[in-house]
């Protein structure tokens, strides 16, 4: 019996997860998609707290154009949010989504800000 869409992309996030681990220093840029959101944060997995958060239905955040320009502003609000608490670099975690559409411009965004990874 073939997958649902939804259970193929819980696999293949746990496939990554085995393998991609955040700390304090370089946490992990985690990115969750739905038809109308997008939301991105750091995660540092040794401690299992969120450092910081940014998506699409914060308060005071302008979300303007196509849902791509929309992620290209949350990767860039990430960015800022994370330079606030001290981080030059991360390790992105996709999410079991594919990199490309808005998850890549979300990553984009995020290195546009100053994030390395």
């Amino acid at each position: 019996m073939a997958l649902k869409k939804s259970d193929r992309r819980v696999r293949i996030k746990h496939r990554i997860r085995k393998r991609i681990s955040g700390t304090a220093e370089t946490p992990r840029l985690c990115v969750f998609r739905s038809n109308a959101a997008i939301y991105a944060q750091l995660v540092d997995d040794k401690t299992g707290k969120t450092l910081a958060a940014a998506s699409s239905l914060e308060k005071g955040f302008k979300a303007n154009g196509t849902k791509s320009e929309v992620s290209h502003q949350v990767g860039k609000a990430i960015a800022v949010k994370a330079k606030a608490a001290g981080i030059e670099s991360v390790v992105f975690d996709r999410g079991g989504y594919l990199y490309h559409g808005r998850v890549k411009s979300l990553a984009e965004g995020a290195r546009e800000g100053g994030l390395k990874f």
